[in-house]
């Protein structure tokens, strides 16, 4: 039995840090793991930013409020829901995750969560686990099951490489070049096709 394992950001739904780079009118926020591969380092360069704006998870939220699946995107999801299981595996997090969640309608999600003072000012984050698409992965492979996976970033590579089907989804032209093995889509129905195909041949 496959298990499909989906990316969130810039898969389903536009990228939130781009979102509020443009909210904000910070350019720096718009850096994201298509950019940079190392997430820790990401993150703590988003908080630095963040600090030095007095800016919180209140204004974000508010940014992801007005963000909308990308589209197309829900009626991606409720076909491919119909052909099996599906796993969103992302790391945002949970703080950010419900809004959107609610208008993709309620798929499961495995995220990470923030770490937040009473005030509203960001100040960590608690990963689920080290590698954590990866080693989601992994351990659904641990239980029998096979693995689809699909992203668009860096931080989604993993996954893709270690699963028995791997897709890239509307990623950037370097990640397309240093992976050629890896079918790249720009449409959804494309993807559908092909993870329908991977599915419908183990029948």
């Amino acid at each position: 039995m496959y298990v499909t394992c989906l990316d969130l950001e810039g898969v389903l739904v536009p990228e939130i840090w781009i979102a509020f780079s443009e909210a904000t009118g910070i350019p720096e926020l718009r850096r994201t793991t298509r950019d940079e591969p190392d997430y820790d380092k990401l993150m703590h360069f988003r908080m630095d930013i963040l600090k030095e704006h007095h800016l919180g998870l209140k204004e974000i939220q508010e940014t992801i409020a007005t963000i909308e699946p990308l589209q197309g995107a829900k009626e991606f999801l409720d076909q491919l829901r119909s052909e099996g299981q599906v796993i969103i595996l992302s790391d945002t997090f949970e703080q950010f995750a419900k809004p959107l969640m609610e208008k993709l309608g309620w798929p499961t999600i495995f995220c990470n969560t923030l770490e937040v003072a009473e005030d509203g000012t960001i100040t960590g984050f608690t990963m689920r686990c080290d590698h954590s698409k990866l080693t989601t992965v992994k351990a659904l492979q641990s239980c029998g099951f096979d693995t689809i996976a699909c992203g668009d970033s860096y931080n989604d590579l993993e996954m893709i490489l270690a699963s028995q089907g791997g897709f890239l989804f509307r990623s950037t032209e370097q990640i397309k070049k240093d992976y050629p093995q890896l079918p790249a889509f720009e449409e959804y129905d494309q993807l559908l096709d092909a993870i329908r195909g991977k599915i419908r041949g183990r029948k």
